[in-house]
């Protein structure tokens, strides 16, 4: 199985660059994975919010292959502990998902067809955190649920 770790936006801010691209590398002891920033459309500041979020959708169901599982990063979404997260990939992994696609939506969220296209919704939080944080807790989450599927120390229950 592969990781894909998608996010609509600017790339990595300075402050969450390194944290994000080590625990990606970490990530890559279990599996394959890999960061997509897709940028906001050209024209994004000239679109009213409902245009850019079906642009933004156009671009991502282009993206996806049909096979892909889709996690959608929304606050609406199912919460998980660490544990369930890690029970998450694990099941995917068993069921021989070929990409399980992690995607953070751009300012204003996700597009409903994106959303209608999603294997899973997932809140992190009921709490609002910038794009750029999200990306380090999630790349930090993944790499927690591997962590715990192998049993290592990384997790303290």
């Amino acid at each position: 199985m592969k990781i894909k770790l998608w996010s609509i936006g600017k790339p990595h801010e300075q402050y969450v660059k390194s944290g994000v691209e080590d625990f990606t590398k970490r990530i890559s002891n279990y599996y394959p994975v890999e960061w997509a920033i897709i940028p906001v459309p050209k024209n994004a500041a000239a679109l009213g919010e409902a245009s850019l979020k079906k642009k933004e959708g156009e671009v991502l169901l282009g993206m996806l292959d049909k096979d892909d599982y889709l996690v959608a990063l929304d606050e609406r979404g199912k919460q998980l502990s660490s544990e369930g997260l890690a029970e998450f990939i694990m099941k995917r992994t068993n069921e021989s998902t070929k990409n399980l696609v992690f995607l953070i939506g751009g300012a204003y969220g996700i597009d409903e067809a994106v959303m209608q296209r999603a294997n899973y919704k997932w809140s992190l939080s009921q709490l609002v955190f910038p794009h750029q944080l999200v990306r380090l807790i999630l790349a930090e989450q993944v790499y927690r649920a591997c962590s715990i599927n192998r049993n290592e120390k990384y997790h303290h229950s």
